[in-house]
């Protein structure tokens, strides 16, 4: 049986490999479509984001989240039989969601293009959006079966084959069958991803077919029938709660160009600050995420199967080591990109303000990376409805600031609200997990010493190489080098202050070794049979 948490080590290698690689490839794009159609259609493109955003949240309706505690609890108790009905039932789940969901979306384009977001070139491309919502629900269907199986490398790679897709056809249909129009410009857009999604669904659906075999005891009528009840009881609290969230959230923004028009802008030049921070500096806050990510989505499972089996100690243990991890990694991306903001947004976009609002945005980094860990454990613990609630609050919150701050202050008035809800989300998730768990808080080896040590490299670096870019030609390769040489001087000032400790070193060595000695949970002898194999199996996860 292999250890748990090498497989989550090497799960989560994979897919921040991945992902780092769809998200260099997607910045990338995104760098070359807003140099490509400019800013105001890149805005444009984000305000009927939000819409869209809105039409997926109940085309899935919870369903990723339902079928993985399916899985993982049929998995957990040994019933594989329980796996083929509970897909069945979610397959005609998301089928009915996704359906409803396209058909809104088609139908009501017009009054929400013209009426809501205001504007006529919006209208064609909602309704193309619409078309891809039933594929984008089956898939998360099967997303989430091989998240629970721990497969998640399917995922991964119909990923990076989704991502190569919608960036060949985009390219494709800008370069020769669009003409310089921003309405026939965000239709291209959009469509390249809608030919991506169906693509992507086939890829998903074929890889599921050929794992299903895997568990082909068939169950009866019955037991469909109850797996579907549970299906329900799980996903619908869930898409409630994010159906308002959603709500909220699109309504934010639709609100914000219109607050920056009442606060003296003209629509163009909106359009144009709202795209420089959703479609610019944005995507280059969140790129370095794929490593919390993958691990976020990977521990859900896992913290899933600690909860069945009541094992308080492992989740403890496993949540200090999650806190541990996106402190330091979250702290030290903070610091590179508030020292480089400006480097790399005139590399990436020249002669635009986007270097100034990723150094604005920077210094929340922690905050939002540590959130997204804390919300996987909420889920795996089955507290995804408090953490729901909590996004609710938040969004309610942000929908006023944004409709008070903005037409007074601008942008500004933007920032401030981005600000003040992530930092109230995250405080209050933190929270609540604290009052339902009990990990050993190290805050000086969390947050103090990643603090001091990105403070030193990053200073020393610019100290030192001040000078060096006139020794590269290629302004991206200075800016990578200087970026490598304050990674490394971080871990070296980690070692040094205590943020990685000796045995820190030894638990990270132990994912890489084959063997290992067997120890339980409690410190107690171990015991034969399927409970030995089990409790050495997560040696690596326990204190």
């Amino acid at each position: 049986m292999k250890k748990h948490a090498k497989q989550i080590f090497w799960n989560t290698l994979l897919l921040t490999v991945a992902g780092l690689f769809i998200r260099t490839v997607g910045v990338g794009f995104q760098v070359y479509l807003s140099n490509r159609v400019g800013a105001e259609a890149m805005g444009l493109f984000s305000l009927m984001s939000g819409v869209y955003g809105f039409a997926l949240t109940f085309a899935t309706s919870g369903i990723y989240l339902g079928v993985t505690h399916l899985v993982v609890d049929a998995l957990g108790k040994k019933q594989p039989e329980r796996i083929a009905p509970a897909m069945r039932r979610a397959i005609l789940y998301a089928l009915s969601f996704g359906t409803a969901a396209f058909l809104l979306l088609y139908g009501f384009a017009r009054p929400i293009g013209i009426l809501w977001l205001k504007d006529e070139r919006t209208v064609t491309s909602l309704r193309l959006f619409g078309i891809s919502l039933p594929l984008i629900s089956l898939s998360s269907v099967f997303s989430g079966y091989f998240s629970a199986v721990r497969r998640s490398f399917k995922n991964a790679a119909v990923q990076v084959f989704e991502q190569a897709v919608k960036i060949g056809f985009t390219v494709y249909l800008l370069a020769f069958l669009f003409p310089h129009d921003i309405e026939k410009t965000c239709c291209a857009m959009v469509l390249g991803g809608v030919l991506a999604e169906v693509v992507s669904f086939f890829c998903n659906f074929l890889l599921y077919l050929a794992d299903r075999k895997r568990y082909t005891k068939s169950g009866r009528s019955r037991l469909e029938s109850h797996e579907g009840k549970r299906l329900i009881k799980i996903a619908l609290p869930v898409a409630i709660t994010a159906y308002i969230r959603s709500a909220l959230v699109t309504v934010e923004h639709v609100l914000i160009p219109e607050g920056l028009r009442n606060s003296g802008s003209s629509h163009q030049t909106a359009l144009i600050a709202y795209g420089s921070i959703q479609s610019m500096a944005l995507p280059i806050i969140f790129y370095p995420a794929a490593l919390i990510s993958s691990f976020a989505g990977l521990i859900v499972p896992e913290i899933a199967e600690c909860h069945v089996e009541k094992s308080t100690r492992r989740i403890a243990y496993m949540l200090s080591r999650v806190w541990w991890i996106a402190s330091l990694f979250s702290i030290g991306v903070a610091g590179i990109l508030i020292c480089f903001s400006f480097e790399i947004g005139d590399a990436l976009y020249p002669g635009t303000e986007a270097g100034k609002y990723i150094r604005m945005l920077a210094p929340l980094i922690p905050i939002m990376y540590v959130d997204t860990a804390t919300d996987a454990v909420m889920k795996g613990l089955g507290e995804q409805i408090f953490s729901m609630n909590i996004n609710i609050a938040d969004a309610l919150i942000s929908v006023v600031m944004v409709w008070l701050l903005i037409p007074r202050f601008g942008i500004a008035g933007y920032l401030v609200t981005i600000y003040f809800s992530e930092i109230f989300n995250t405080v209050l998730s933190i929270w609540h997990l604290l009052s339902i768990t009990s990990p050993h808080l190290r805050l000086f080896k969390w947050v103090a010493a990643p603090l001091l040590s990105i403070l030193g490299a990053t200073y020393a670096v610019r100290l030192l190489l001040l000078k060096s870019s006139c020794l590269f030609a290629n302004r991206g390769l200075s800016i990578f080098i200087h970026i490598a040489a304050v990674f490394a001087l971080y871990f070296l000032l980690l070692r040094m202050l205590g943020g990685i400790d000796r045995e820190d070193m030894k638990w990270i060595g132990s994912l890489f070794t084959k063997e290992s000695r067997q120890r339980s949970v409690d410190g107690e002898p171990a015991t034969t049979g399927r409970l030995k194999n089990h409790r050495n199996s997560l040696r690596n996860w326990r204190p």
